[in-house]
């Protein structure tokens, strides 16, 4: 199965739409990338996506990368330095205890969805929404080719 297939047409269309209506509420950027596997570990494959993805080019430095990696089963988020730097080391804990328990029932649509609603909440605490925001960043999910 090609990594673009793991998430139905519709499936993706709600996850893009999850990611538009979490970035109403704030400043901050969000993205999602899949692989099919991870080529490195998971560290440096999320700082690699970040920077390929142009994840720091956001003028507060607020964007925000979700990874999955379908056949290994792994999952990150990863925020940019403007976020880390306002933000408790804790951050993203509870967004990946929940996405964790989602996907183990293998409600993967949903346990994204929901994660990036609540990133979008989080990050309104830090980075509100201004009435000039522009959208910097590509709401569509990239995929790694197979």
């Amino acid at each position: 199965m090609s990594v673009k297939n793991f998430f139905s047409l519709e499936e993706q269309q709600r996850i893009e739409q999850a990611i538009v209506e979490a970035e109403k509420l704030t400043s901050g950027e969000i993205r999602l990338h899949i692989d099919s596997r991870c080529p490195s570990s998971l560290e440096e494959r999320t700082v690699q996506l970040f920077d390929k993805l142009g994840m720091q080019k956001t003028a507060l430095r607020n964007g925000v990368l979700f990874y999955l990696s379908i056949k290994d089963r792994l999952f990150a988020v990863i925020g940019d330095k403007g976020i880390n730097d306002k933000v408790p080391a804790n951050f993203w804990d509870q967004i990946y205890a929940n996405i964790r328990t989602e996907f183990a029932k293998e409600n993967y649509c949903e346990g994204l969805c929901d994660a990036i609603r609540k990133a979008g909440e989080q990050l309104q605490q830090h980075f509100p929404i201004s009435a000039d925001d522009v959208n910097e960043l590509d709401n569509e999910i990239s995929f790694s080719e197979d």
